[in-house]
């Protein structure tokens, strides 16, 4: 006699017939339905499920069932009303004599594989085989610290993430300029310059979701100073030089006149530095500051310097400004009048030499 000769199958037998059964359907199975006629084995449709989810697995019955069971590899979930598993997420859902279904409720990718309801009738056992797959959505599991390098270097950064479908990569620059960098888990930057500095945006997708981190890049340079005005300041007055310069990290600022370095508060100067520009304010001006002043910007990587002319301004008096334009403004009246009378003669003469005619 066989295994199950007769078809009067003992439970222990149907058990045993549907382990056997397990282990000759492979994993993915393809999207299509088909049956055999002598053995009453069907292959069902692959379920696609996202993580999370849940699934509920339906086998349908008919004829006089005298057993069955859902089995999921090589453990049994539910043995007709019996609950097998140990798992609290999966429970029976329907048990009549059309339909046997249970569920998985929150499915995660342990979950994943090949499940079959193995069903004993008076005639004879049969099998129904479904695959279940799980979609997972994208998680960033490693990407690369912030990090601060000198202009010139070559960077790398890196993003990886798990999910499945396995997901795709893409790299944006942010700020400034936000233009595309990369459509690669890896973004090499080489000779990195100081625009290309700011936050990189990394995403990972795939037919489920979406998810973006961030990582920053600072770019160090060398101090870069813009061109120093000159300045025309009145006697007494108050006057102001700014030196302003570009540069990472901040740049440290010194003044000089000629050779001789300014501390602040010296001959009642007054020094101010608010990160990319030092004020030099002369609250009082004086002979003695009239002259050429310096501008020196430092950091780590280098400096950089610019001149500056503060010059003396004269306000116009109000004799000045009763002369007119034209008036000579170095006081020696004698000489003026000298002038003048001697052009008012020159007119008399040429005009008693043209009455002759």
């Amino acid at each position: 006699m066989g295994v199950c000769g007769y078809f009067v199958v003992s439970w222990k037998c149907l058990v045993v017939l549907s382990f056997r059964v397990l282990f000759l359907v492979p994993p993915g199975l393809p999207v299509h339905s088909q049956g055999d006629s002598q053995t009453d084995n069907k292959v069902m449709d692959n379920i696609t499920v996202r993580q999370g989810e849940t699934v509920f697995l339906r086998c349908p019955q008919g004829d006089i069932v005298t057993h069955t069971a859902w089995l999921n590899r090589s453990s049994i979930l539910y043995a007709g009303e019996d609950k097998w598993s140990v798992d609290p997420r999966v429970s029976l859902v329907t048990l009549n004599q059309e339909e046997f279904t249970i569920k998985i409720e929150d499915v995660d990718m342990t979950d994943e594989g090949p499940y079959i309801c193995a069903v004993q009738t008076s005639r004879r056992p049969r099998t129904t085989s479904v695959h279940i797959l799980i979609q997972v959505p994208p998680t960033i599991i490693n990407l690369s610290k912030g990090i601060v390098v000198n202009e010139g270097s070559n960077v790398t950064l890196m993003c990886q993430a798990s999910g499945k479908p396995e997901p795709s990569f893409t790299w944006k620059l942010l700020s400034p300029s936000g233009d595309l960098a990369s459509e690669d888990e890896y973004l090499d930057i080489p000779s990195i310059s100081r625009q290309r500095a700011g936050t990189y945006e990394c995403t990972a997708v795939n037919d489920i979701a979406t998810d973006v981190q961030t990582v920053e890049i600072t770019v160090n340079y060398a101090p870069s100073v813009s061109e120093g005005r000159d300045v025309g300041v009145t006697l007494g007055q108050r006057g102001v030089l700014e030196c302003e310069a570009d540069a990472v990290p901040e740049a440290d600022f010194e003044w000089y006149r000629d050779d001789r370095r300014i501390f602040n508060g010296f001959d009642g100067m007054e020094i101010e530095d608010a990160g990319q520009l030092s004020k030099l304010t002369f609250f009082n001006v004086s002979e003695a500051d009239y002259g050429n002043y310096t501008c020196i910007a430092i950091n780590k990587l280098g400096s950089s310097n610019t001149s500056f002319v503060l010059y003396e301004v004269i306000e116009p008096t109000s004799s000045t400004l009763l002369q007119g334009p034209g008036a000579v403004q170095d006081g020696n009246s004698g000489s003026m009048g000298t002038h003048v009378h001697t052009y008012t003669c020159l007119l008399l003469a040429i005009l008693q030499f043209l009455l002759r005619f």
